[in-house]
């Protein structure tokens, strides 16, 4: 099992940088990230290197935090992999609640997927940051 950090945070510019700048301030590194959000406040799901310190500064500073076990599982990356784990599961009556990857590219920099409002706008202000926005056929 893997243990998870749940933090919540509200639904607002820098809120989820509040959160990354408190795990960088006490050197803990984050493995994998995930949001869902409402109209209000949003869940950060987050695996670290080191949960237990994460969850103590964190609250120590405000956040709401819990801790859930989670399960992860290795899978080639090929065609139909995580389909065929999904049909082993719902063949054992099994209900995911929610589901994220994190992925480690041999030679080349992870990849942070996220969703917006603004789409044009997110990327024009990435591009002048030289930040490189990575298209479908890149992946």
């Amino acid at each position: 099992m893997i243990r998870q950090l749940s933090v919540f945070v509200e639904n607002k510019p820098g809120s989820l940088m509040d959160v990354t700048s408190k795990l960088t301030e006490a050197h803990v590194n984050i493995r994998a990230v995930a949001t869902f959000d409402t109209p209000e406040f949003g869940i950060l799901r987050l695996v670290v290197d080191k949960p237990a310190e994460a969850k103590g500064y964190l609250t120590e500073r405000g956040f709401v935090v819990r801790v859930h076990e989670v399960m992860g599982v290795e899978l080639e990356d090929k065609k139909g992999n995580l389909n065929q784990m999904l049909a082993i599961l719902a063949d054992g009556k099994i209900n995911i609640n929610y589901i994220y990857s994190f992925v480690i590219r041999e030679g080349k920099a992870p990849v942070m997927v996220f969703n917006t409002d603004d789409f044009e706008k997110a990327a024009q202000i990435l591009k002048e940051a030289n930040v490189k926005i990575v298209e479908e056929s890149d992946l």
